[in-house]
């Protein structure tokens, strides 16, 4: 059976969502942040070098990062659904999608995260005001612009049909939907972009979408 090494509020809520999707029994084994840090528990470590979560034990396969996750699940579990074919137009827009959530359009929201940690952190007084100018400076003058680059990128591609790869839902789009859902989290991403709010609000009304939530438990991205 397959086994999941789930974190709470984490990429890993949409490896359970494309597990109920596909209909696959398995094994949640979960895990709780650390409130003051925010990170993942020292015990994810024994099951992974890296201690991150999602990791996938299937067989004696042990895998990490959400997008090859993904891919491998939808591959072997899905039996011609949620995935493209292999050799097909539609599978090179598939794969780009896989890889596209976590090389290009996490990068800029978690760079926002860190500034706007460094900015509410507690410094002294006198270097507070240059705290605050950096900050202003990196979200005015690049992290700000390459989210909304991306946003209206996004919000372009879902123009001329309701999910990423076309009129089909499919795995791309599981994996498409953290780093939106990290976006409004954020204040980044709100009704200027109607179409990935209604894409949001499409995926969260799906049957799977809420199994998954009740097995993995506390997830504060679920509202769009």
């Amino acid at each position: 059976m397959i086994v999941v090494h789930h974190l709470n509020n984490s990429r890993s809520q949409r490896v359970l969502w494309l597990l109920e999707e596909l209909g696959v029994e398995y094994e949640l084994r979960c895990y709780q942040r650390n409130p003051a840090t925010m990170l993942a528990p020292p015990e994810l470590k024994a099951v992974h070098p890296l201690g991150k979560s999602p990791v996938v034990i299937d067989d004696d396969r042990t895998l990490a990062e959400s997008g090859a996750i993904v891919e491998y699940l939808a591959d072997r579990y899905g039996s011609g659904r949620l995935a493209r074919p292999h050799g097909s137009p539609e599978r090179v827009r598939y794969i780009y999608w896989l890889h596209y959530a976590e090389g290009s359009a996490m990068p800029p929201q978690l760079l926002k995260l860190l500034m706007d940690r460094i900015a509410a952190a507690p410094v002294p007084f006198f270097v507070r005001p240059i705290v605050r100018a950096i900050h202003a400076k990196s979200m005015s003058s690049f992290i700000g612009p390459q989210i909304k680059l991306h946003l209206d990128y996004l919000e372009s591609q879902l123009a001329s049909a309701p999910w990423f790869c076309g009129g089909e839902f499919s795995a791309a789009d599981i994996q498409m939907s953290f780093p939106l859902e990290i976006a409004v989290a954020r204040s980044s991403l709100d009704e200027h972009w109607p179409k990935l709010m209604a894409f949001l609000r499409r995926i969260h009304e799906r049957p799977a979408y809420r199994r998954a939530l009740e097995r993995g438990g506390k997830y504060d991205y679920a509202h769009a």
